[in-house]
């Protein structure tokens, strides 16, 4: 009795001494703020190697039947996916079933170039093949069914943007067509692959690929953000595929990282390969948050996501959201500050000016710059000043200040100068200067 006594004090001590320590309190205000002032929808969950040791869902899974978000809700994870993907590849790479200089051309030889472009080129978006999803009509096809022949003509019909290997530039395309040479290979569906190679050697309990969101299955609509939430676009999962068309939860997201980081999903050759970065790309991931961590981003309909590995300490932070106004990348931050105890300041949000509808007429017109093609068109509906961007959907802004208002999902501000008929646009550390036209 006396040594089982010993031996529990001794792993006390142990994982005493390997758990990172943080201020929970402050990690919980962080998200009680952000669902206070409905500045956000999701989940988060922070894994030290294998173990969760902080988890927090709020808002809404579900708004109009009133279903809060808990830690069992799911997700569509986006471009995540493409992890998955990636590493149900190396592993054909690994059985010899595949490898990285392989054409394209041995499965679909109809697309462009396809006997130029390689495996490893896919993998790292280096083919040349234009990106699907910024089609013109994407947004009048993505919630319609499409089979996989319709998918292929419209690669077909989009052409490349660069010959294979001139330069990395993202395209959905790639993945899309290297989920489905696995199921050229396995002879089976990409969610049956899906399966057998990763979710049962992880376990994972709420990881598959998607279909039509079924809430009553704890799967989150998503949505978007004007006055108030609005349901938003709802793809049909045949179109994204490997690319994006995966769900799951920010706990599942956390094993299936720790398991392909530490070796148990590929060989290190290939997992070494994974981790390479050209052009700012690896393979299935990329560098995030100043080159500190290895993971992806993701985004569908409404919901956005980002699962990073932190290899210095091995801690794994995803989070995964169904309703987004505070920017994804500004929440997983000041998450990451909290968790290694780094200076940060909790956001205040102070409520908008209150302006009346003719208030907003001295800053209505289109503006434009003689540098830049982009014009903006700025309106109004009742008391809300409205933007829109050429080729561009519009968006709400918020007045915070006199003349100054704001568009916090993409971290967009605008300053009128009325009297001299300008506006100032700020974005990021960009700044341009716009003139209103005549």
């Amino acid at each position: 009795m006396k040594k089982i006594a010993i031996t529990l004090v001794i792993f006390l001590l142990t994982f005493g001494i390997n758990a990172q320590t943080f201020d929970k309190a402050k990690m919980d205000s962080l998200f009680k703020i952000i669902e206070s002032n409905e500045k956000g929808m999701g989940s988060i969950s922070i894994f030290k190697n294998e173990n969760e040791i902080y988890q927090n869902s709020f808002g809404f899974a579900d708004i109009e039947n009133k279903i809060h978000s808990t830690e069992k809700t799911k997700y569509r994870i986006g471009s995540v996916s493409k992890t998955f993907t990636a590493t149900i590849i190396m592993q054909l790479i690994d059985e010899k079933k595949l490898n990285l200089d392989t054409k394209l051309a041995d499965f679909y030889p109809e697309i462009p170039n396809s006997n130029e472009i390689t495996i490893e080129q896919l993998l790292r978006h280096r083919s040349g093949l234009y990106n699907f999803t910024n089609s013109e009509d994407y947004q009048n096809r993505m919630e319609k069914p499409h089979s996989k022949s319709e998918v292929i003509k419209i690669f077909i019909e989009n052409g490349t943007v660069f010959n294979p290997d001139e330069k990395a530039k993202y395209s959905n395309t790639n993945y899309v067509l290297l989920s489905y040479i696995t199921e050229k290979i396995e002879q089976k569906e990409f969610s049956e692959i899906l399966n057998k190679r990763i979710i049962e050697p992880c376990s994972l309990k709420n990881t598959y690929y998607g279909g039509k969101i079924n809430t009553a299955e704890n799967e989150a609509l998503s949505y978007t953000k004007t006055y108030s939430w609005n349901l938003s676009t709802e793809t049909d999962m045949s179109v994204p595929a490997g690319a994006g068309g995966i769900v799951s939860n920010p706990a599942d997201l956390n094993i299936f990282y720790y398991h392909l980081f530490t070796g148990k999903l590929v060989s290190d050759n290939s997992l070494q390969e994974m981790k390479k970065i050209v052009d700012g790309y690896g393979i299935g991931m990329f560098q995030l948050f100043h080159q500190k961590a290895y993971g992806h981003t993701g985004g569908i309909d409404g919901f956005q996501s980002t699962a990073s590995y932190f290899p210095k300490d091995s801690t794994l932070i995803t989070y995964i959201s169904n309703g987004v106004v505070l920017p994804k990348r500004e929440i997983t931050v000041g998450t990451i500050k909290i968790y290694y105890n780094e200076e940060y300041t909790l956001p205040e949000f102070k409520p908008g000016l209150k302006l009346k509808s003719k208030d907003l007429d001295k800053y209505l017109g289109v503006y434009s710059s003689s540098t830049n093609p982009l014009k903006i068109t700025i309106s109004k509906d009742s008391t809300v000043l409205i933007a829109q961007a050429s080729g561009q959907s519009s968006f709400p802004l918020e007045a915070y200040e006199l003349h100054k208002f704001k568009f916090e999902q993409a971290m967009l501000k605008l300053e009128f100068i009325p009297e001299e008929n300008k506006m100032i646009l700020k974005q990021g550390e960009g700044e341009f200067e716009l003139v209103r036209e005549e």
